[in-house]
């Protein structure tokens, strides 16, 4: 696998434009071979779910896939650490491990996983896309309410904060919002091959509208949790990896 190896003064450069801007790019971060491998993957994928939305949660389930390469990936895992320990003031749990996520939107179903603002349970987000729409209006851009809070480890006030925007009423009323211009977040147009970070605990987002006719796709790396060794955060948060039956690692429990 190809990839950038960060340095200290990458790091801090890139954390400080987190704080500044929102998010920050590390522009064709895998190269045109792996790309070309990556989306194949996902065709294969696609093919599989007859054109309708999927997602695909945990290393083993994506092993061969460049998500669990890259997930496995030292370096990697390095470099989301530190822009961690800068963001939270603290390292990371040291048995803590990536979590990788394939989201492609693709079909009717898909449309209903568009404008689903959410706070994520860790602190980095890493998302890397490999197919994006270019054509038409709808093209599933990423949409940021930029470090709207802090990181914080009190683990019941997270669940509390949650809970206020995570109902459907509060998502469908930021969701008019947007689309009426009240409230004008960050979009952004995103580049196949290019790694996007941001802070997914502290930033509000989600994605636009994808034409049901074209085929999205990102794999999103989650890591840093800060309520990663919190009892109440496990039991209450965590869906995703209990709907597909895995750990609090993102792996299959082992019988």
């Amino acid at each position: 696998m190809s990839g950038v190896t960060a340095t200290e003064n990458m790091m801090a450069a890139q954390a400080a434009e987190i704080d500044r801007n929102g998010y920050t790019v590390i522009e064709n971060y895998i190269s045109q071979e792996e790309l070309s491998l990556a989306r194949a993957f996902i065709e294969e994928q696609a093919a599989r779910h007859e054109g309708e939305y999927f997602a695909i949660h945990g290393i083993e389930a994506l092993n061969g896939s460049i998500a669990s390469a890259m997930a496995l990936s030292v370096p990697f895992k390095d470099m989301l650490a530190e822009l961690y320990r800068r963001q939270a003031g603290r390292d990371a749990a040291p048995t803590e491990q990536i979590f990788p996520v394939i989201r492609c939107l693709q079909g009717r179903s898909g449309l209903k996983q568009s404008h689903f603002y959410h706070f994520d349970a860790t602190a980095v987000t890493a998302l890397l896309p490999l197919f994006i729409p270019t054509e038409g209006e709808h093209c599933g851009d990423l949409i940021i309410f930029p470090n709207v809070r802090r990181v914080r480890f009190n683990a019941l006030r997270n669940v509390i904060q949650k809970a206020v925007l995570h109902n459907s009423a509060s998502q469908k009323l930021t969701a008019f919002a947007v689309r009426r211009g009240w409230l004008k977040p960050i979009r952004l147009k995103l580049e196949p091959g290019n790694l996007y970070l941001f802070s997914g605990y502290r930033s509000l987002h989600a994605n636009d509208v994808c034409d049901p006719a074209m085929l999205r796709a990102t794999v999103l790396f989650h890591f840093g949790n800060p309520h990663y060794e919190s009892t109440v955060a496990r039991l209450l948060l965590g869906a995703n990896k209990r709907r597909a039956k895995l750990d609090h690692n993102g792996l299959r429990p082992v019988n």
